[in-house]
């Protein structure tokens, strides 16, 4: 089996349908097939969804609409990483795809990708270049999170000096470049890597896990590359915006996890530190725009939450 296409789902029947079927109808491999490759030379597949609980039908339109998907049906949201990892240890291809169900890939991306990888056996993993709904450019990849590069961005002095992200808009849209980090919307990762590394870390309920995964690999000698050819839209925050205040202090405490882990204590306690002094004059503008705009009063709502769940997390 070439590669093995993972979906993790939540509440996203419709973009779902629509990943699926850009991914079957787009690309140049035969689905479920049981050998390395076919007789006219296409990649042999597996596509797996993992549905952590969803209430909109997701799953019975997968059975009706696409049979030839292994759907892993979760009777409550057990998280992005270990519904992943679900997936991951039943399934068998040399490459292993995590796909994101609010993306829509183009033709031959995911072709183009893993003939970059066969070519570059010290690459990891590599990811497209994102697209966001209206075809502009969304930022696929990203520096190494570090305390100091998120302080520069909520500080709002990347708008001078780009410190926590790419200028990808600069860069040349046909070749591949090597990268830090990789979005994990879409993300190929080489078996052989996530063997020696480990599979995503499931202490992660959502956000992050792939910031960590690519730090293992980096730190493992594994190379990550972005490779601009393969494109995919990506329509963002489907699921979490269903949740949106939950999801963006999830978010943060997703962050700290990362920087204690990777940190200790100190490092964590200093990035609370500094989103305490990026988000209090944030809560005091909000507060006062609040009575005058919903937006802003559900703004302050979710800055507040953030300052007061710091301290536990």
């Amino acid at each position: 089996m070439d590669v093995s296409i993972i979906i993790v789902n939540w509440n996203t029947r419709e973009l779902l349908a629509a990943c699926l079927d850009s991914v079957i109808a787009g690309q140049e491999f035969a689905v479920k097939g049981d050998g390395d490759s076919r007789p006219d030379g296409s990649l042999a597949a597996e596509i797996f969804v993992v549905d952590n609980a969803s209430t909109d039908g997701s799953p019975a339109m997968v059975r009706e609409r696409f049979p030839q998907v292994r759907l892993i049906e979760n009777a409550e949201n057990i998280g992005f990483a270990r519904a992943n990892n679900q997936a991951i240890r039943q399934s068998r291809g040399h490459y292993v795809l995590l796909l994101n169900s609010d993306t829509e890939v183009y033709p031959g991306a995911l072709s183009l990708m893993f003939a970059f990888m066969a070519k570059h056996p010290r690459a990891g993993g590599c990811g497209p270049r994102l697209l966001n709904a209206d075809g502009s450019l969304q930022e696929s990849c990203q520096p190494m999170l570090t305390p100091g590069r998120e302080f520069w961005r909520l500080i709002f002095l990347e708008r001078l000096w780009q410190q926590a992200t790419y200028c990808q808009a600069g860069w040349d849209m046909l070749t591949p470049r090597p990268v830090e980090v990789i979005k994990g919307a879409c993300f190929l990762l080489r078996r052989t890597a996530l063997q020696q590394v480990g599979l995503l870390d499931e202490q992660y309920y959502i956000y992050t896990e792939e910031v960590d995964l690519c730090y293992r690999l980096l730190q493992s000698g594994w190379e990550l590359w972005w490779v601009p050819p393969a494109l995919v839209k990506h329509y963002g925050q489907a699921s979490s915006v269903q949740m949106a205040e939950a999801m963006y202090v999830q978010l943060y405490r997703s962050k700290i996890q990362f920087y204690r882990k990777f940190g200790g204590a100190g490092r964590a306690d200093l990035f609370k530190n500094l989103l305490r002094l990026a988000y209090l004059p944030r809560l005091m503008v909000a507060w006062g725009a609040a009575p005058f705009s919903p937006a802003v009063a559900a703004r302050a709502s979710t800055y507040r939450r953030l300052l007061s769940e710091l301290a536990d997390m």
